[in-house]
C-alpha cells in the first residue's frame, strides 16, 4: 500500500471517517491505483476545494491559529456582517413597532412644542391681567373696606416682565437626544 487507509488519514486529518469518505465520492482526495489516499496531495486538494467556514467547523471550531494562512479573518468579517444584520433588522422591527423615532423628525417635534409652549406664556399676562387685577381689588376692598382700584395695563406689564424674565432663564435649557 502506497498511501494511508481511510482511518488512517482520518486520524491524520482530524476528520471523521464519513467526512473522508465524503471528500474521497467528491473528488477531493487524491487516490492511488491502490485505493489508498495520498495525504500530502489530498490535504493541498481539501484546502483548495473547501470553504474555510467548512473546514473550521469540521476540525472542531477555532483551532488557535494565527497568520496570514488561516482564516480567522474571513470568520471575523463574516460575524462582523452576521452582527450587523441582525441589528439591523432589529432596528427594523423596533421602527415598525413604534419604538425607534426618526431623529429629525423628533427634534422638530420638540422644537415645535417649546415653540408653542413660550408663545403659550408670551400672551398669558394680557389675557389674565384684568381678571387678576379685579380679583385683587375685590379682596383688598374685603379686607380693609376701603374701595381700591388696581391698574389692569400695569399689573399687565408686571406680569410680562416677569413672564419673560422667565421664559430667558428657561432658554438657557438645551435638549439633547444622543
Amino acid at each position: 500500500m502506497e498511501g494511508m487507509s481511510e482511518r488512517e488519514y482520518s486520524a491524520h486529518s482530524g476528520l471523521s471517517r464519513g467526512a473522508i469518505q465524503k471528500a474521497r465520492r467528491a473528488s477531493r482526495l487524491v487516490v492511488y491505483s491502490d485505493g489508498s489516499i495520498n495525504a500530502a496531495a489530498s490535504d493541498v486538494r481539501r484546502a483548495d476545494m473547501t470553504d474555510p467556514d467548512q473546514q473550521r467547523r469540521s476540525t472542531g471550531g477555532d483551532s488557535g491559529f494565527s497568520g496570514p494562512a488561516d482564516s480567522s479573518s474571513y470568520l471575523k468579517a463574516r460575524t462582523a456582517l452576521t452582527v450587523y444584520q441582525a441589528q439591523d433588522k432589529q432596528l427594523g422591527i423596533q421602527k415598525k413597532k413604534g419604538t425607534l423615532v426618526d431623529r429629525a423628525r423628533a427634534e422638530a417635534l420638540v422644537f415645535r412644542l417649546a415653540r408653542q409652549e413660550r408663545d403659550t406664556w408670551v400672551t398669558w399676562p394680557s389675557r389674565v391681567a384684568a381678571l387678576i387685577a379685579a380679583e385683587v381689588a375685590a379682596e383688598v376692598e374685603k379686607q380693609t373696606g376701603a374701595p381700591v382700584i388696581i391698574e389692569a395695563a400695569i399689573l399687565q406689564r408686571v406680569l410680562e416682565a416677569h413672564v419673560r424674565q422667565h421664559l430667558d432663564d428657561l432658554a438657557d435649557l438645551r435638549v439633547s437626544l444622543g
